[in-house]
């Protein structure tokens, strides 16, 4: 069966099934923030309008500036990109040809980035059900590659790691001439918001990237920002083609910035549901990762693979996300994300359907 590779667009997936496409239809795959994009952003929509008879800034100074001051950080420290997926491009440009490990399960696109740039990849495999990072078995890996990629938190088991743990990664890596890539596209869905840019100062080969697709809501605009050094900035800027972030997803980013009430009212959110759906997926037998964030792992243990439950959720309108292409998982788990409360509702309401018919 040929799977999508990403979550969202549910017609693929419904397509790989073989299942007709409902009219109505719950996406759990994507996981954006619930409530949207941050009011501020549809109130000054309109003067989006007026930025299309113009190029964008190049340099896209006003936006780099506000990035730089939420960081705490050097304004040329900061690079950005039309979306994750392009800068996670930019990288593995970057570091053609080099020895990249992941760890795993990760988004798949770093490693297709990485061989499109004819990188050896290897992994480091987290442990099924606990998925901690446990940085002594890693470091003992790191002799052997160039560049580290690592999600944090972890996507797709919505998993923090020891902040320990990673500071010791980087420690050792520091030693050893390896790049260390920290996707945090999730950290400010965490309740206990944390994140390694701060460190950049001390480890020159620390790289952070950013997305603002996830906690502003705003995918289709594609907007994000790596943080590290300007000399590795300069080398990654090379790369990128000119006036590649457009105009009204740079005005979006600056607004989007400002949104720190929208920040703290999504976290809280989150937080509540995350709390009520673990509640029921234990009382109703099923077992779900330790997320922190906006999304989760699930499956019914009395299943290996999950295939029969991906096809009864699609069945009544509910599209998770399979993990066939991420290893360490390979199908035995879904991933959902959290919704509106309504959504939510439905989805216990058909996982509940799916333990009698059992």
């Amino acid at each position: 069966m040929k799977w999508p590779l990403h979550g969202s667009n549910p017609q693929y997936l419904y397509q790989s099934m073989g299942i007709p496409l409902p009219d109505h239809y719950i996406d759990f795959s994507a996981n954006i923030n619930p409530l949207g994009p941050p009011l501020s952003l549809k109130e000054k929509w309109g003067q989006a309008f007026e930025l299309i008879n113009d190029y964008p800034d190049p340099k896209a100074y006003k936006f780099s500036l506000k990035a730089a001051e939420k960081e705490g950080l050097p304004m040329n420290w900061i690079l950005p990109g039309n979306g994750g997926s392009e800068l996670i491009a930019l990288i593995a440009r970057m570091i053609a040809g080099k020895r990249v490990l992941i760890v795993q399960p990760a988004f798949s696109e770093y490693e297709e980035a990485c061989k499109a740039n004819g990188c050896q990849i290897g992994y480091h495999v987290l442990e099924e059900g606990k998925w901690e990072l446990k940085s002594d078995s890693l470091i003992q890996k790191l002799d052997h590659y160039d560049a580290l990629f690592l999600c944090n938190p972890n996507n797709p088991t919505g998993k923090s790691f020891s902040r320990s743990a990673i500071s010791h990664v980087l420690e050792e890596s520091s030693t050893r001439n390896c790049f260390v890539i920290i996707d945090e596209a999730f950290y400010d869905f965490t309740e206990e918001v944390h994140s390694f840019a701060s460190y950049i100062p001390i480890y020159p080969n620390l790289m952070i990237l950013r997305s603002m697709t996830k906690m502003y809501s705003i995918p289709g605009i594609r907007l994000g920002y790596v943080i590290a050094r300007p000399p590795v900035l300069e080398k990654m800027a090379s790369f990128q083609p000119h006036w590649s972030v457009n105009a009204i997803a740079l005005m979006a980013g600056e607004e989007c910035l400002k949104a720190v009430e929208h920040e703290q009212n999504t976290r809280q959110y989150i937080g509540k549901q995350r709390s009520r759906l673990v509640k029921f997926f234990q009382e109703k037998g099923y077992e779900v990762s330790n997320s922190s964030v906006n999304f989760y792992l699930l499956r019914d243990p009395n299943h290996i693979d999950q295939l029969p439950l991906i096809q009864f959720l699609l069945e009544n309108g509910i599209v998770p996300r399979h993990t066939y292409h991420f290893p360490g998982l390979e199908g035995s788990w879904i991933r959902l994300a959290i919704k509106r409360k309504k959504e939510n509702d439905r989805l216990m309401e058909v996982l509940a359907k799916w333990r009698t018919v059992q």
